[in-house]
């Protein structure tokens, strides 16, 4: 679900947006000013928050960027395999395989709390507490 959409002059460093249809972390933005026969161009270099890849993209300023709903919970881990873990919503006690962060994957043990993150339907455990 789209939070809201902004212009691509109004993207500020840590503001999460979609780009081909991937929810990526702006770390950079870089703008040129209105010139006598065109618009003013930005560039934009943001990292995907699950793959970890570096995009750059350049466009008009006026392009409209979708900001995504992060929703960020947390959970009990239950049980941790290979690739995921089956951790317990907190608030909603549902029972959920995640995906996790290769940064986490030592501090990953059961009976800990873990904060993950649901953008677009995509579920990723971010933190271990």
């Amino acid at each position: 679900m789209v939070l809201k959409v902004i212009s691509a002059t109004e993207a500020k460093v840590g503001t999460v947006i979609l780009i081909d249809g991937e929810a990526a972390t702006v770390r950079s933005t870089d703008t040129s000013k209105t010139g006598k026969h065109g618009a003013s161009k930005c560039r934009i270099e943001a990292i995907e928050i699950f793959s970890g890849k570096k995009k750059i993209i350049a466009v008009p300023g006026s392009t409209r960027l979708e900001v995504p709903m992060v929703d960020k919970r947390k959970g009990q881990i239950l049980s941790v395999s290979d690739d995921k873990v089956s951790i317990m919503d907190l608030e909603s006690y549902e029972s959920l395989d995640v995906p996790f962060m290769e940064e986490v994957k030592d501090q990953l043990a059961p009976e800990k709390q873990v904060e993950y993150w649901d953008i677009e339907g995509k579920k990723c455990v971010m933190r271990v507490f």
